[in-house]
């Protein structure tokens, strides 16, 4: 039996838990059956833990209305699976050169992890649905380079055929998308998970774009873990990129970003996977934990650090 003070306690953490779901109620009546890309790599793919966390809050994003769509990398997993072949790697600007072996190798893991994630998102009671970017030229592409140079079997998208994912949201599945996509010869090419993501976001008008890393947002200043800047415009982006403290990897994912507002979705959001419910705690709470990038009409939420 608890004695008084302990049923307080136990009551303000019920209230508590019931304030946490008011608090979310405004975003899920503003964002009911929009489309929300999360784009879901980095080391929390490698977490058996990690994986069904992030897969349990984006079921329950589309249990309360959301239509999510998943697009999974693998780059770690095809990094120890090429390693593990005693495959040698080499690098052209900081990119892997993805010859006819490296695609074959790449492709297997991402299919691999994509009917891992149907599985986990089948046993949480949501129909799911793993495409390829092959399906249906779901994705189009054409040979990617790295500042001029050739890095092989790389691809950037060029087309998205959107009827099928439309298709699948309006029959309510859940489409977990591998980014490997076909050009115009119909041969393979493997295509970097942002890119992908950013290209369908775009596509299918996403409300928002999601994209769960190994950091915790834009930083500004990379030495203080304090300075997450929690909303930023295109153009305030801008400026931190003109400035250098947007660098380094940070960067082209940042322009993923800007390019996915500037094509019509509404926020885009960097987000650490590898901290439990980070997806729900950006959406749903007033206050955030990653970065928001918004268009420069676009109203702020947060308080944000100071630019």
């Amino acid at each position: 039996m608890l004695m008084k003070g302990q049923q307080n306690l136990h009551m303000e953490k019920w209230i508590e838990k019931g304030d946490v779901l008011i608090e979310a109620l405004p975003y899920i009546q503003r964002f009911n059956r929009k489309i929300i890309v999360v784009k879901y790599g980095g080391s929390a793919m490698l977490d058996e833990d990690f994986m069904s966390s992030v897969i349990q809050d984006i079921t329950l994003l589309k249990l309360v209305g959301f239509k999510p769509i998943i697009v999974h990398g693998g780059g770690k997993a095809i990094s120890k699976h090429i390693d593990r072949l005693g495959m040698e790697t080499e690098f052209i600007n900081g990119l892997r050169v993805t010859d006819e072996e490296t695609l074959d190798a790449a492709e297997m893991v991402l299919n691999s992890v994509n009917k891992k994630l149907v599985q986990i998102v089948q046993q949480l009671g949501v129909r799911a649905i793993g495409i390829s970017g092959k399906d249906g030229n779901l994705l189009t592409v054409k040979k990617k380079l790295s500042a001029g140079e050739d890095i092989g079997y790389v691809g950037e998208v060029t087309a998205v055929n959107t009827d099928i994912l439309l298709d699948l949201l309006e029959k309510d599945f859940l489409p977990i998308v591998c980014p490997i996509g076909l050009d115009e010869d119909f041969h393979g090419y493997n295509i970097n998970a942002d890119d992908a993501a950013s290209a369908i976001a775009e596509a299918v008008k996403a409300e928002k774009l999601a994209f769960l890393t190994d950091t915790e947002g834009v930083y500004m200043d990379i030495e203080d873990t304090g300075s997450v800047i929690s909303e930023m415009t295109v153009s305030e982006a801008q400026e931190l990129i003109d400035k250098g403290i947007i660098a380094g990897g940070m960067l082209p994912k940042i322009k993923n970003c800007m390019e996915a507002i500037n094509h019509g979705v509404s926020r885009v959001h960097i987000l650490d996977g590898r901290i439990p419910h980070s997806i729900l705690l950006e959406i749903f709470t007033n206050k955030g934990i990653g970065t928001a990038i918004l268009g420069d009409e676009q109203e702020k939420f947060y308080t944000h650090a100071k630019m």
